[in-house]
């Protein structure tokens, strides 16, 4: 089992990453002291596969557990989720002492995390994240949110989960694109922070999306290990921190604008990211070679790199509603060179509509893949 430590003094707390380590949710759970109840949230995707292993292990090992299933995907994100979490809660019999494990992608691990943070002030929350988005990022550094019709992660809190469980194996049951998807926050956290991570990912692009279990545990660790790092640096974002949003702010604009059904997120952060590339070798920060190189294994990682069908005027109005503009300044991450990038926090709004309109595709409707 590989371990990566997240740092935070009396909130510190472990990621492990093994295969087969869902059946042991209950077992690692109890070293940590926690109340004798829980919620499994899961969605009804993943709940069928693998929602019987975690609640007999939960069950195993002492445990109280029940299970509510969400639907899946982005749109249950919202502020009526959380309410029907809230009444299982209450029906279920949870105190200040239990806890909630939160069992799928990213959109789990946010609402159910979120739920934990304010349900009687906050209880723990255990996170077995089950997609590549989820081990790698959602699922680790204490975000939760839900959306609002106006955008993405609107509201939300920080909450550190108690313990993170990744199992490699519940990547196999991932459809291909998403599969395809959560790669681009892999190699969003090698861009920002990690020049020979990138380069092995260029080695190894093909073994990762072939499912070869060795390169899958290798890139879920080192992504853990460089969040984990920035996370410990900057618990709340206050700086820092920020640097993980490479290519989240057009990302976030074109899920927004388009319903959150057109792109898968890691679709919408690779356009994100290209775009933030053009824009990086536009005012001289980065070199063209590397910008490049960003590009290229975004797409040979099937990820789309442009898109079509939205207006940029559109696109910047998206962006003026981000929790990253302040005081009406468009604050973005840009990259220095491939491993390095910083926080920019006054970019001319018309050198990134030039950016955006440098990635847009000449084809009809937003560009996705099937």
């Amino acid at each position: 089992m590989k371990t990566v430590r997240v740092e935070l003094g009396e909130r510190s707390y472990d990621i492990l990453i093994a295969p087969g380590a869902r059946a042991r949710v209950g077992e690692l759970s109890k070293k940590l002291e926690l109340g004798s109840r829980c919620l499994v949230v899961t969605d009804t995707t993943v709940g069928p596969l693998y929602g019987r292993a975690v609640v007999e292990g939960l069950q195993q090992a002492g445990f109280t557990a029940d299970t509510v299933e969400l639907e899946p995907g982005e749109e249950t994100k919202t502020l009526d989720t959380l309410r029907t979490l809230y009444d299982a809660m209450l029906e279920k019999g949870l105190d200040r002492k239990s806890f909630v494990v939160a069992l799928g992608g990213g959109v789990v691990g946010d609402v159910a995390g979120y739920a934990a943070a304010t349900y009687m002030r906050g209880i723990p929350v255990v996170q077995v994240p089950t997609t590549v988005v989820a081990q790698v990022d959602a699922g680790v550094g204490g975000k939760t949110g839900v959306n609002l019709p106006q955008g993405k992660n609107l509201v939300g809190a920080f909450h550190q989960p108690r313990l993170v469980v990744a199992d490699p194996e519940t990547l196999y049951t991932l459809e291909e694109r998403d599969l395809r998807a959560g790669f681009a926050e892999v190699v969003k956290h090698a861009v920002i922070r990690d020049a020979a991570h990138f380069a092995w990912l260029e080695a190894h692009v093909v073994a990762f999306l072939a499912l070869d279990l060795p390169s899958i545990e290798e890139a879920i660790a080192q992504s853990c290990r460089i969040k984990a790092a920035v996370v410990a640096d900057d618990e709340r974002e206050a700086g820092p921190r920020a640097v993980l949003n490479f290519g989240h702010t057009v990302g976030h604009a074109l899920e927004a604008l388009t319903g959150y059904t057109a792109f898968r997120h890691g679709e919408a952060i690779a356009i994100g990211m290209a775009c933030a590339a053009v824009l990086s070798t536009a005012v001289n920060r980065a070199p063209k070679d590397d910008a490049a190189r960003l590009v290229a294994l975004l797409e040979r990682a099937g990820l789309p790199t442009t898109f079509s069908g939205l207006e940029t005027a559109a696109i910047l109005d998206q962006i003026g509603r981000d929790k990253k503009v302040e005081e009406q300044r468009l604050r973005l991450v840009l990259m220095d060179k491939i491993g390095q990038v910083s926080i920019v926090p006054d970019v001319d709004p018309g050198a990134l509509a030039e950016a955006i309109d440098a990635r847009r595709a000449p084809t009809t409707g937003p560009e996705a893949p099937s």
